[in-house]
């Protein structure tokens, strides 16, 4: 009796689904048989203006460097500060033992005061012509010599503290408490710093100075007006405030065939720090009605460079370009892209050519997906 209710359960059940135009889960056509195109993030591509732009590699140095010496021989009493923090300018920073020098202050002082009376006592006497011209100026130079002996004397004490010749971050200590210092010379006891601004100390090359003149005078780029540039620090982010160029070197170095520039950038939080490795961005020409695009869109593949763009039913499609040049972080495109097309720049892992895809506008600020971005290539 069981056996025959089971097939005829089974025979209802499937022709109420037939009735009601149903299917069984998992047959061709039915709910879950065609996955929706994915999403890619896109840019419209549009014709604009664009400030050509260079990443040269380069070193941090410090804004100001100050040696710390001893001015005076005798041997460090104390350091007065902490390796590695930050003094004013004045701040004393080493005390030498100076009782040799007060001691010869002492005597100075002595010699002086017996050197002004005498010349208290021939004063009158050579005014009624008691002492000559010539025993009167003799006075006169001993007591200006006692005078110069008690100044040197006051200087030398006031070397034995040796304070900071400017505001920055002092190094460590070179010398201990203990040693003896400035037999013979001023001997180095700390270097300070001053790292607020700081230089960024970088060269571009001759050959690639001339063909940017030569763009600009032919007319084909407009010399670029600002000279704000950019710092990128070593894990590749953007350091937060703008510098600018503050000297280029007029000549070419015939060794490196290079010229040397030197940008200056706030550092206000002492974040950077000389002997630093950053790459330099600055502009070099405007580049008129040109196209550009992230260079996270563009790729490189064994034919050379392409970007993918949402072509005919929505699919993407491969599309060899040729870049020529930087402009920021973007690629500026020289052939192969036109105004209107869209540029997949997200979502690449997921558009495969030929597949469709659903293009949704590109939110600069979220953060992009990984995938390898194409290196620059040779200005031709």
């Amino acid at each position: 009796m069981t056996k025959s209710i089971k097939p005829l359960a089974l025979t209802f059940i499937l022709a109420a689904l037939a009735g009601c135009g149903g299917k069984p889960a998992g047959a061709p056509g039915g709910p879950g048989a065609g996955m929706p195109p994915p999403e890619v993030d896109v840019i419209t591509v549009a014709t604009g203006d664009a400030t050509l732009t260079q990443d040269l590699p380069g070193r941090l140095q410090a804004y100001r460097t100050a040696q710390v010496r001893a001015r005076v021989e005798g041997v460090i009493e104390r350091r007065l500060f902490q390796e590695g923090s930050d003094v004013k300018a004045g701040t004393p920073l080493f005390q030498i033992d100076a009782r040799s020098y007060r001691a010869t202050r002492d005597a100075a002082r002595a010699d002086l005061e017996a050197a002004l009376l005498n010349l208290e006592r021939y004063k009158p006497l050579f005014e009624i012509k008691a002492v000559s011209q010539q025993e009167y100026d003799l006075v006169k130079t001993k007591a200006k010599q006692a005078q110069a002996a008690m100044v040197r004397a006051d200087e030398d004490i006031e070397n034995a503290s040796v304070p900071a010749a400017i505001s920055g971050r002092i190094g460590r200590a070179l010398v201990t408490e203990g040693a003896f210092v400035g037999k013979g010379e001023a001997t180095l006891l700390a270097t300070i710093e001053q790292l607020d601004p700081i230089y960024a100390n970088f060269t571009q090359s001759g050959g690639d100075l001339l063909r940017l003149q030569q763009a600009i005078k032919a007319g084909k780029l407009k010399r670029a007006e600002s000279a704000r540039v950019e710092l990128m620090l070593e894990d590749g982010s953007v350091y937060p405030l703008p510098g600018k160029i503050f000297f280029t070197d007029m000549a070419v170095d015939p060794t490196t065939g290079s010229v040397s520039l030197r940008a200056e950038f706030p550092n206000p939080q002492r974040e950077l720090l000389p002997g630093m490795f950053a790459r330099i961005r600055f502009p070099q020409a405007v580049v008129e009605q040109t196209i550009r695009v992230p260079q996270r869109a563009v790729q490189t593949g064994p034919q050379g460079q392409f970007v993918m763009v949402v072509g005919a039913e929505s699919k993407a499609t491969p599309t060899p370009v040729r870049t020529d040049g930087m402009a920021g972080s973007d690629f500026i495109i020289a052939s192969g892209l036109k105004e209107g097309d869209q540029v997949i720049v997200n979502g690449l892992q997921k558009a495969r050519p030929g597949t469709p895809v659903k293009p949704v506008p590109w939110d600069a600020s979220q953060p992009l997906l990984s995938a390898p971005a194409a290196k620059p290539t040779d200005k031709k």
